[in-house]
């Protein structure tokens, strides 16, 4: 055939098939992402104790599919049968719990119900009150603690009420989070492991200032008080209560040093004698982990101590191997990473039980037997997560087969695995691994965006500021990319600890609304810097004392890479984040003004000295301490420097970020006679969520297009 023909017909199909594929609308980018693009998952996978068989769910929740070790299943029971049993009117199986091999915990509007597999029938266990929050069960799911307010309860065994507190004081709150979720923690109450005590968190925030939200679903508007403790002003005391069923008195543990140092980590030792504390002083440089007697509160002795000149920060309690023993295992990044330190109850140091140069994120469980540790970890590659084991000589063992991302479930004999995992190619693959690490392939998503016009994402890495620390970056390209032609680019920015923006997962951790950005014409790139997650101690610390100025020198890096590229447009670059990012979007804006011609800032910290005591001053210490560092880092020093057009972003009812940071940011712009733009979203708490959130991306997106031509 006539090589002309040929190349027409090539050049034919490729137009005819790339009008056929179908367009992602914004609105998919934000709100699809998990459901219609989502992988096909074994979605709420369980292990049924003491067995060797599974569950997972489909159609939405609405089926139990019941599996053993292979690929086959078997559908049972139906909500019809359950509903049928107990008299109710369950619409999914979402949060069901296992009792035993063949018993379910169910709930409805408070009330909790058993049901037999085996005989389909079932019981009322309990009914909480309306108005009960927190509810945690014991691990013999015969007691239930809750809360009612500010005060904690719990519903015995026999079915009867019991008030553990009972303050009037509104400010004195027990059983709930405290430190407002620091430290790793998320919630205040903890069974002991046979269930004799009861302990929970207390706070007494009477000397905590009061912030003004404004409520305007009322007429008038009328505002609501939260607690909000900002750096270097008064905080939260906190303690620990220890209620013992059997006598039904408590006692308290306080902080041994000064009355608002941090009380967290909390854990009982198997034999319920005793429970560790780790005490952490205000400055969060001098951590100490302390045990005492679980039926008198008596301190008994620190078991370990730690200090550094930026912070120490415990996000893990401790962990015990073994049922048997009070011998346990604690996290420490001491030497540079977080690593697993082995000891006895005394404080002894039996075995650092790994030493890796990667980070170690959080302990899955122990064999029956105690002799192996099961834990999550990046690898070598930070943009993974793993799966490794080690026993208690130190032997370490890589679980998953593959890079990428993975969740894991162990069998309660710990023999059979189950790993679901993605990465960049991978949507989705389910696995099930027997004890000889043999697996088998439970289920593998297709790639849902096939058929669909989708850009590729380019993972490489550029140095930090430093001119020796690698960086890692994410460059998302629109499907028709012509590397002749020449881009405008949106730099996605996040920046700060406890987040990381790049991971070898599918879409590289991405969201689906970037490639649709993709599709109009930009490039998107992020780059993570020094100071975010998962890369160490020193990574991250270099933002101590100075947040936002390392961080913005390695996001320059990242533009001076975007303008090494032949088909960037190096005089069209924007830039957008939320919550830190945009507190980088803004310092990018301000303190580099040359560099973006347009910013968006969502929720952004604006003044340190406005934001919360526990994670501000971890990072910034006080304004007293650090008066220098203070100034530098807030966006009111900056303002006369703006040159590019922004756009600054709140939710009114922000009860993390105050409104009050950018409406001082606002205020100084109008001092200095700088033309800015400003979007409220009335009642929105720190993130614009659902179906508003359509609206807020549509916002912020036209903008950046708007504006960098």
């Amino acid at each position: 055939m006539n090589k002309k023909i040929i190349l027409f017909f090539s050049l034919f199909i490729a137009i005819v098939s790339q009008a056929q594929l179908k367009k992602i609308t914004l609105e998919d980018g934000v709100l699809q992402q998990g459901r219609k693009f989502g992988a096909d998952k074994m979605t709420g996978f369980q292990w049924i104790p003491n067995t060797n068989k599974y569950v997972s769910f489909k159609d939405s929740w609405t089926t139990l599919v019941l599996g053993t070790q292979g690929p086959n299943f078997i559908e049972t029971p139906t909500l019809a049968d359950i509903n049928t049993a107990l008299g109710t009117k369950l619409k999914n199986f979402f949060g069901i719990e296992w009792l035993d091999a063949s018993t379910i915990l169910v709930s409805e509007n408070g009330k909790y119900f058993t049901y037999s597999l085996t005989s389909k029938s079932g019981k009322e266990l309990l009914q909480t009150p309306e108005a009960a929050e927190n509810q945690t069960f014991d691990k013999s799911k015969q007691n239930l603690a809750f809360t009612e307010g500010n005060n904690l309860f719990l519903i015995n065994k026999n079915k009867e009420k019991v008030a553990v507190t009972n303050n009037s004081d509104k400010n004195i709150v027990s059983g709930q989070s405290i430190s407002r979720n620091e430290f790793g923690i998320s919630g205040g109450i903890f069974w002991s492991p046979k269930s004799s005590f009861l302990a929970f968190y207390q706070k007494d925030e009477t000397d905590v200032a009061d912030y003004p939200l404004l409520d305007i679903n009322e007429t008038p508007g009328k505002l609501v008080s939260i607690k909000y403790p900002m750096i270097g002003q008064k905080s939260e005391k906190p303690r620990v209560g220890i209620y013992n069923l059997s006598t039904e008195k408590t006692v308290f543990i306080k902080p041994r040093n000064n009355a608002d140092d941090y009380l967290t980590n909390l854990s009982w030792t198997p034999d319920e004698k005793f429970i560790l504390i780790a005490e952490l002083n205000r400055g969060q440089n001098d951590m100490c982990l302390n045990l005492y007697d679980a039926n008198s509160g008596a301190f008994i002795k620190t078991l370990l101590n730690e200090i550094s000149d930026k912070w120490v920060e415990p996000e893990h309690d401790a962990f015990f191997p073994s049922e048997k023993s009070n011998n346990f295992v604690w996290h420490s990044e001491k030497d540079g990473f977080q690593n697993l330190y082995y000891y006895t109850i005394d404080g002894k140091l039996i075995k650092q039980l790994t030493s890796n140069k990667f980070v170690t994120r959080d302990i899955l469980g122990a064999n029956p037997a105690g002799t192996e540790i099961y834990f999550k970890s990046t690898g070598p590659n930070p943009t993974n997560m793993l799966v490794y084991k080690v026993d208690l000589k130190g032997k370490q063992t890589l679980i998953t087969k593959d890079e990428g991302v993975h969740n894991v479930s162990i069998s309660s004999d710990y023999n059979w695995i189950f790993d679901e995992y993605s990465n960049h190619s991978t949507p989705s693959k389910s696995l099930l691994y027997d004890k000889k690490g043999k697996a088998i392939t439970l289920l593998e998503s297709k790639n849902k965006y096939e058929g669909y016009e989708m850009g590729t994402a380019e993972i490489k890495t550029i140095k930090a500021a430093d001119g020796t620390t690698d960086l890692y970056t994410r460059l998302i390209k629109p499907s028709n990319f012509d590397a002749s032609k020449k881009y405008p680019v949106m730099v996605y920015v996040y920046g700060g600890p406890h987040a990381q923006m790049i991971t070898n997962s599918y879409l590289d951790g991405a969201n689906l609304w970037m490639y649709w950005m993709a599709e109009q014409g930009y490039l998107v790139f992020t780059v993570d810097n020094r100071g975010s997650d998962n890369r160490g101690f020193a990574f991250e610390s270099v933002i101590h004392g100075k947040c936002g100025t390392n961080e913005i020198e390695d996001q320059i890096k990242g533009v001076e890479y975007l303008k090494s590229l032949p088909y960037v447009d190096g005089n069209r670059l924007a830039v957008h984040g939320w919550s830190y990012g945009g507190f980088m979007t803004n310092s990018l804006m301000l303190r580099k003004p040359d560099a973006f011609k347009v910013g968006v800032a969502g929720g952004p910290v604006v003044d340190w000295k406005w934001y919360e005591v526990m994670y501000g001053e971890r990072y910034m210490d006080t304004p007293t301490e650090n008066a220098k560092g203070f100034e530098e880092a807030s966006l009111l020093t900056y303002v006369k420097d703006l040159k590019g057009k922004l756009l600054l972003i709140h939710g009114t009812n922000d009860d993390v970020v105050v409104e009050q940071h950018n409406l001082s940011l606002v205020k100084k712009f109008v001092e200095a006679g700088k033309q800015v733009d400003y979007f409220p979203y009335p009642m929105h708490k720190h993130n614009v969520i659902g179906k508003d959130r359509v609206h807020l991306m549509t916002k912020v997106l036209n903008y950046i297009i708007e504006n960098n031509k």
